[in-house]
């Protein structure tokens, strides 16, 4: 039931309810958020935390007028839920349905986009200066988590901010997680700062004990303020917000992150202050549904699950490329003590975890720290370590300066694990793995390649490890194909590829997750009479030149097929190779992702409608061949580029 959820088409709709009416809203929007992502899967225990601070800051700030930027942007759902999208909200993350991130171009309450981490105080000092030039008077808010707030983006801008002296309000939502627990310095300073709550709380409860016991008024004036003293000294800082209060800020809190009223008051008295401010909440992580708030990291991401019990319906028995990869990496750790493990702030989702409570002195979790984590394993690289870093393919953009400069260089052996590379789906556009093949395959010394299935995926990593020189391995997120799993390791020869299938007609170059497509479509292409060769790539760089050319030699119809974009992918890698080596004859047809942001749905269905199936993948070539059989086109070279 959502009474009054419902009546809720606008912020402005919250200026006229009663506190107990507001407390009965955020009760009913985390019932809507829980059921609507037990179906979904989506982001919930981040969701369920922010409840209250969202409606008191719609309740006191003036959206659109007042600008209101989240940092990060899945926890944003409450949000959506007041500013005109209940309605739709049921659609959120699905194919045709509305982001589970902020998104300017579907709301105008959603100021700014998001997707990545710690970019909310410089986007909002942004429009803050912006705003001053101009001279209007809106408010600006950045609401950002105590895991974003560590990562160096966010204290650059806090930094600036705090020199400029602009009026901008920071909200810290603070449940004590990024995803994981959160590592660091800055992580205890602030658990430090929550502790003042601790402490007021404990000091009334010694007030009311006090009241309801008969000692003489001095001896229990005289106990009271003996325990005071020894309460602030072991729960509280000595200075109350001294870090932000140094960078330039007005620091209030800590305060209650769930209690409606402080909250509107303390953004009241914010609103009236001048310069930089920092408004410290509390919160608790996956609050109002027991499974979350016990293990907030399970539901921080979570698929489609038992609302009853909290179990996560699991589409497959087949181990996920990330477990396999963490397993295999504590294999070969258990032979190599050289090997060191780091991830940032994702040892779940990467397949990490173990490997961290196998060899707790080995492994590393940096925090929401790509640049960071890079240059470590350049460090140690350079010390004699042999480390692997396991970072989502879309978050290792923002570590590119370190790989280029630190790693490749240097020509260090740091090996990369891109795990989430391609479509990822639901999470859309900031989290699809579509660009690391042009943003790594340029770079000096680096060597690049992506398994067909979970058991090359092994071998990969060895072959890795064991190269003396900095190197990447991509693959998708999700089970594996289920193969069969080889008992003893092997390495890879750098640079050569497989056969899998042979035929005349046609040469079908496919690298990674798109391998087993293209064997289905020579299948396919077979009943029909054309006979393909299909070729397990295997490495982006460098490219198997001796057999791509042998086949050039007897073949006249080249097809490449990637779960990436097409600009500057393994397509355009393979066309240059040609074209570099005065290859002139040979027919090529590209099939991949155009050039545009890829929306959020299921993986299935987005690789349905950019034609990355077996099916399509036949018709492209069928009608590819029947084009370059009878056509009476010029001579020379020419370029296909085929797509949904």
């Amino acid at each position: 039931m959502t009474e009054i959820l419902s009546k809720v088409e606008n912020p402005s709709c919250l200026k006229s309810l009663t506190l107990p009416e507001l407390s009965q809203l955020a009760e009913e929007i985390r019932k809507e958020i829980i059921f609507t992502v037990s179906s979904n899967g989506g982001h919930l225990a981040s969701n369920l935390g922010i409840v209250e601070i969202t409606i008191a800051l719609h309740r006191i700030f003036d959206a659109p007028h007042d600008k209101i930027v989240w940092d990060v942007g899945h926890q944003c759902y409450p949000h959506k839920l007041l500013t005109g999208r209940c309605k739709q909200f049921h659609t959120i993350r699905q194919y045709g349905g509305i982001s589970g991130f902020p998104r300017p171009s579907e709301s105008p309450y959603d100021t700014f986009g998001a997707g990545h981490s710690s970019t909310s105080i410089s986007a909002a000092l942004g429009l803050a200066i912006q705003r001053d030039l101009r001279g209007s008077d809106e408010k600006i808010v950045a609401v950002i988590g105590d895991g974003a707030l560590t990562s160096g983006m966010a204290l650059e801008a806090m930094n600036h901010l705090g020199y400029l002296g602009t009026d901008v309000i920071v909200v810290l939502n603070d449940n004590e997680k990024s995803i994981s627990k959160n590592v660091g310095a800055y992580s205890v300073h602030l658990s430090k700062l929550r502790m003042e709550i601790a402490y007021r709380k404990t000091k009334q409860s010694v007030k009311s004990f006090f009241r309801t016991r008969s000692l003489p008024n001095s001896s229990s004036s005289k106990l009271l303020t003996q325990l005071r003293k020894r309460l602030k000294r072991t729960l509280t800082p000595s200075r109350t917000g001294a870090v932000f209060q140094e960078l330039g800020f007005i620091y209030l809190g800590p305060i209650d992150g769930h209690d409606i009223e402080l909250l509107m008051e303390t953004f009241e008295s914010a609103k009236e202050l001048n310069g930089p401010i920092l408004i410290h909440a509390a919160t608790r992580k996956g609050k109002g549904y027991e499974h979350a708030e016990n293990d907030s990291t399970k539901f921080h991401g979570v698929s489609p699950f038992n609302l009853v019990n909290g179990k996560v319906q699991k589409k497959s028995n087949i181990p996920s490329y990330s477990e396999v990869f963490g397993r295999t990496l504590i294999d070969i750790a258990k032979k190599d003590e050289k090997i060191v493990a780091i991830t940032a702030a994702m040892a779940d989702g990467t397949g990490l975890r173990t490997f961290g409570e196998e060899f707790p002195n080995r492994f590393f979790d940096v925090g929401i720290a790509e640049q960071h984590a890079v240059t470590l394993a350049a460090g140690l690289a350079m010390a004699g370590a042999k480390p692997v870093a396991a970072i989502y393919s879309t978050f290792l953009q923002r570590g590119y300066d370190q790989v280029v400069h630190d790693v490749c260089l240097q020509n260090l052996p740091v090996t990369f694990m891109l795990d989430r590379g391609g479509i990822v789906g639901n999470d859309g556009p900031t989290h699809n793995g579509v660009f690391d093949f042009a943003y790594l395959r340029h770079i000096p010394n680096i060597v690049l390649m992506a398994p067909k299935d979970e058991n090359e995926l092994r071998h990969m990593l060895k072959t890795a490890i064991d190269f003396q020189g900095p190197t990447a391995v991509r693959y998708p997120r999700g089970a594996g194909i289920g193969v069969r799993i080889d008992n003893e390791l092997r390495n890879i020869p750098i640079g050569k590829s497989e056969i899998l299938r042979e035929g005349d007609d046609v040469a079908i170059f496919a690298i990674g997750s798109m391998v087993y497509p293209s064997l289905k479509a020579a299948e396919i292409l077979a009943k029909s009479g054309i006979q393909s060769t299909v070729v397990n790539s295997m490495f982006i760089k460098p490219l198997d030149k001796t057999l791509i050319l042998k086949l050039a030699s007897k073949i006249d119809a080249f097809i490449t097929v990637e779960e990436h974009a097409l600009a500057g992918g393994f397509g355009s890698t393979l066309l240059e190779l040609l074209a570099d080596d005065g290859v002139r004859d040979i027919k090529v047809a590209r099939i991949g992702l155009p050039d545009t942001f890829i929306e959020h749905g299921s993986r299935s269905i987005l690789l349905r409608e950019y034609g990355l199936t077996a099916e399509n993948i036949a018709i492209v070539a069928r009608n590819f061949i029947k084009k370059e059989r009878y056509s009476k086109a010029a001579q020379g070279s020419r370029v296909e580029v085929a797509h949904g």
